[in-house]
Order: structure tokens, then sequence, then C-alpha cells
């Protein structure tokens, strides 16, 4: 059996449960990875962290957020690159169950896996299990699923590997981005998965191999008190849809049949998030011209 090299890239601010972290990491079952760590803390103590650990490889970064996330992403050296974020945690099978997949199947391009979420007590809050047996998918498929139902089953970054030569391939300012939609501050996970699956084929494997730390008591972009931005996480699901219309992943009739949900949507957020009604305002005017 082949053993590629993984990257398992950390893009880091927060340290409270960094260390948790990089323990998951140097912990995993397969052999042959690297871990490279892009600190963007404001305080030493992810520093210090890795100074413990001589697996870990070490770097500064002034970039801050998606700059930072986008660094950490494109500096590993390995076939197959494995994103972690400063607070979540891998089990310790996922590296190797994550490599064997990829190795079945040269067209699989995005790994992602059933997943758990943890609070900040290290309590677990909710088994994510968007299927009830592994399998692969088109990578179109993956895409109209998440945009017609407005929702990413496959997770935050800590729950996929993909090939490091198409994350080259798409290139760092195109990563985040799909069509004109400029999701940075958004749904940056999406539109990268979309970008990462392309014209290939998406995997699902049926194991919880990664834990999502969520609490609102936490600095996190999931939570609304301390993400300005996160009005865009809504207003971006709909241009993502008259995007992937205007690529030929969605129909006209299809994207004309969710029209009822823009609007509900819109109606519910718009008064918070001004983008929201925006984005309702573009996706009117896109299907205005479909007839």
């Amino acid at each position: 059996m082949s053993l590629p090299l993984v990257s398992i890239v950390i893009p880091s601010y927060k340290a409270a449960h960094f260390e948790q972290c990089v323990k998951s990491a140097i912990g995993q079952t397969y052999p042959n990875i690297e871990i490279m760590v892009s600190d963007n803390c404001p305080t030493e103590d992810i520093k210090n962290v890795c100074a413990r650990y001589p697996q870990v490889i070490y770097q500064r970064n002034p970039a801050k957020r998606d700059k930072n996330v986008m660094s950490a992403f494109y500096s590993g050296k390995g076939d197959l690159i494995k994103p972690l974020f400063d607070d979540d945690i891998l089990h310790p099978f996922c590296i190797e169950r994550m490599v064997a997949t990829m190795n079945m199947d040269p067209e699989v391009q995005l790994v992602f896996s059933a997943s758990q979420v943890i609070n900040i007590d290290n309590e677990r809050t909710e088994t994510r299990r968007p299927y009830e047996a592994s399998g692969s998918m088109p990578g179109r498929d993956m895409q109209r699923s998440m945009v017609l139902g407005m929702r990413n089953f496959v997770g935050e970054f800590s729950s996929i590997m993909c090939r490091r030569d198409r994350l080259w391939e798409i290139g760092p300012k195109r990563l985040f981005h799909y069509g004109s939609q400029d999701c940075t501050f958004g749904l940056a996970d999406v539109a990268a998965y979309i970008n990462l699956a392309g014209d290939g084929k998406v995997f699902y494997i049926d194991e919880e191999l990664s834990y999502f730390r969520h609490d609102r008591r936490l600095e996190s972009n999931s939570n609304p008190t301390s993400n300005p931005d996160f009005g865009y996480c809504f207003s971006d699901y709909i241009d993502l849809l008259v995007e992937s219309e205007i690529a030929g992943v969605v129909s006209a009739d299809e994207l004309a049949i969710v029209r009822s949900t823009v609007d509900d949507v819109s109606a519910r957020l718009s008064g918070l998030f001004p983008m929201v009604g925006r984005s309702q305002q573009r996706y009117h005017a896109h299907l205005a011209t479909l007839g």
C-alpha cells in the first residue's frame, strides 16, 4: 500500500485548546505525516506549545483570519493536505482512513467523514452523520445538494482531506471564490469544497473521524457575536445558487423552485444582515433574465 506524505496544516489563533489539537495530530496511526502550524496568536502561547513538540514545523504568520488560513493550506509539502483548526481534534485513525480512501480511487478529490461537535469542556453535544453508509458521489452532485438545500453537510475544514495538486491547480486567489462570488467572509468552506471536488468525485466515510469544537463562550467564526461577517454565511448560499445556475450545475427550473426558500430567508434575516437582502435582489434579477 502506498504511503503518500500527508501535511496536517493548522492555521492557529486561539491558544486555549491548541495543545489538545496538536496532540491529536501527533497521535495519528498513519506514519508519513508532517505537521505545519501557522501561528497568528497575539501571545507566545502557541509558539511555546510547539516548542515542546519537535515533530511540529512552526511558522509565525502576521497574516490574519482568511489569509492565515490560506497560508497554512498552501504551506504543506505533502501529496495530501489535511486541514485542522486550532481547537478541533482528530481521531487517531483519521489520516489512515482518509489516505486509504484516496488511494482506492484517483478520481476522488475530496474526502470527508462523520464528525462530532464538542463544547469547551470536551463534552459531546451533536453527532453529524449526513449519510448512513460510506460511499462516493460526483462532485457536482455534492454541489447541487449543498446549494439547493442551503446546507453544508460536509462540515468544517477539519473534517476534510484533499489532494495538493488540485489545491494548487485552483490557486490561492480562487479557492474561496466560485464564479463571480467571493465567499471569503462567509461560506469559504463551501466554495472551497465545490472547487476542490470539481468534476471529480467526493467520498464520505461513515466513521467519526474529527471533533469540531463549538461553544458560544468561545471566540469563533461560527458564533454570531464574535464574527462581524456572520451574515455572509446566509447571503452566500443565495449567491452560490445563482452562480451554480450560470455554471450549468443547477437548472433554471431548479433555481425558480427555491424562490420561496430564498424569500423566507431574506424576510427573516435581512433586517439583521443587509447583505442577505442584496443577495435576494440579485437572485430575483437573475431569475428575470431567465424568463
